[in-house]
């Protein structure tokens, strides 16, 4: 149903009190002067700086109401029905005088008949007005919509520069994707700055708009975007997760019936989990979020769920994206102080993952995976849990050439052999410090890295494997038989 027939109802059925939260002042402004027309009633509009002013007939604006109190006192005693709308009135909700106005207006709407709309980017209605306001939200732009912004934008830029666009149709096709949850104004803002930065929507521009998109929408600074994504290419070993990701990445990036939901990692620390996360952005070529969990905890009762859900509706906003959730572990499990904080986050996770409709994939690492409840590892919560196990002797090898490369340096291979031997138990992340101990090692002394360097960087470094030996052996138990090996 279209918007102007959604608000419409809600006037016809003498709803009192409506709340717009939006971003589109001119927009919510413009359908309600429509409606007004359609319904024969007076318009009025109310800011702090001007006053109440009439919309559908010209008029001068009544400074003398720029008070709230004093226009809600107007309202009040003004006896035939009209359309009152309040600009940014979401200050001025925490006096109890102005709240009683508005709940006298409200209650005098049958023998009266005012509407008053409260239109502002964000409203927290009082519980004394709560059972007489009605929520109203305007529609964003659907992709045929977007698609259609894209189109003028580039008529524009035609006009505005003699030149046509070049629009790459896989690349406008996924602007139009990355540009899903923006309102009217924001998608034609952004579809213009791809096309005027250098005459064309390629696929650069699309990196771009995304980030652009993410300032727009991002608020509070729990849900960051990570910019450094990897190939699946940059990942040693994980052949199992790579074929899993590869036979599924068509049917996520074409939004497919059954497509894809997200992972569950696993395994023992620093062997490549968070490096697996952001290559898995990097194979479906969307953005990657990151959600910080300790970020989430606040002391008021209630404003963590709240960030919660608040993160999660932004995720949605950017879809097609990854949504990485690292050491999920500490931000669910649950403690005795915590007054249940812990449960009533992962009935907001629980909620979310069931009920999502956006097409964002979610990766969640744990380090102790024992610390999670059994609801969130249930089959459908994740569309599988992989176990992410130390590296085998292939793979160490080719991790400390890896490491080597980087730091422009060689070693021949009977060497690099001979300090193999030296690495068994040793994780991805502490074959790299071996690596850069050796370098430390090597400059202090003022020698070119050699092999000898890297072996007693080696032979004096205990890995995890060995320190926590019990606890990570338990671990690789517990998995074996619960866990698909990564």
């Amino acid at each position: 149903m279209h918007e102007f027939d959604d608000l419409k109802i809600l006037f016809q059925a003498r709803s009192p009190l409506i709340l717009i939260e939006t971003y589109e002042e001119l927009r919510a402004l413009q359908l309600i002067r429509r409606l007004a027309v359609n319904l024969f009633r007076p318009l009025f509009q109310w800011t702090c700086t001007e006053g109440l002013r009439r919309l559908d007939v010209p008029s001068e604006a009544q400074s003398f109401n720029s008070e709230p109190h004093q226009v809600l006192s107007q309202i009040k005693g003004t006896k035939s029905p009209g359309i009152y709308v309040l600009c940014d009135f979401h200050p001025f909700l925490s006096e109890p005088r102005h709240i009683r106005f508005l709940k006298e207006i409200a209650l005098l709407h049958d023998t009266v008949g005012h509407t008053v709309v409260l239109l502002s980017h964000s409203l927290s209605v009082p519980p004394e007005l709560a059972r007489l306001s009605y929520r109203f939200e305007l529609h964003l732009p659907s992709d045929q919509q977007i698609r259609q912004l894209v189109l003028e934008a580039a008529e524009l830029y035609q006009q505005k520069s003699g030149e046509l666009a070049d629009l790459e149709p896989v690349s406008v096709q996924q602007l139009v994707q990355n540009l899903r949850g923006l309102t009217f104004e924001e998608a034609k803002r952004l579809a213009y700055k791809a096309i005027a930065n250098d005459g064309a929507i390629t696929a650069a521009d699309v990196s771009r708009v995304n980030s652009a998109k993410f300032r727009l929408l991002q608020t509070d600074g729990v849900l960051s975007q990570v910019y450094d994504t990897r190939s699946l290419d940059d990942v040693v070993g994980l052949s199992n997760l790579k074929n899993w990701l590869l036979q599924r990445r068509h049917a996520f990036i074409e939004q497919q019936r059954d497509t894809p939901k997200g992972v569950l990692l696993t395994g023992v620390q620093g062997t490549g989990k968070s490096l697996a996360a952001k290559a898995i952005a990097g194979a479906f070529g969307v953005p990657l979020l990151c959600l910080d969990m300790a970020s989430l905890y606040n002391k008021y009762i209630g404003e963590t769920e709240k960030n919660l859900r608040q993160a999660l509706q932004l995720a949605d906003a950017m879809a097609p994206s990854v949504l990485w959730i690292d050491e999920i572990e500490k931000g669910l499990s649950s403690g005795q102080g915590d007054q249940g904080v812990g449960r009533r986050l992962l009935g907001t996770l629980l909620t979310w993952m069931a009920e999502r409709k956006a097409q964002v994939f979610l990766v969640a690492t744990a380090n102790n995976i024992h610390e999670l409840a059994p609801e969130l590892l249930r089959k459908g919560r994740f569309d599988e849990l992989f176990f992410v196990d130390l590296p085998e002797e292939t793979e160490r090898l080719a991790l400390l050439q890896l490491h080597l490369t980087r730091r422009n340096t060689e070693l021949e291979p009977a060497a690099l052999q001979a300090c193999l031997a030296l690495t068994e138990g040793f994780s991805g992340a502490e074959l790299e410090q071996a690596v850069v101990g050796a370098t430390f090692r090597a400059h202090s002394a003022g020698e070119e890295l050699a092999a000898s360097h890297l072996a007693q960087e080696l032979s004096q470094t205990q890995p995890l494997s060995v320190v926590m030996a019990e606890s990570v052996m338990a671990l690789r138990h517990w998995a074996s038989s619960r866990c698909v090996r990564a």
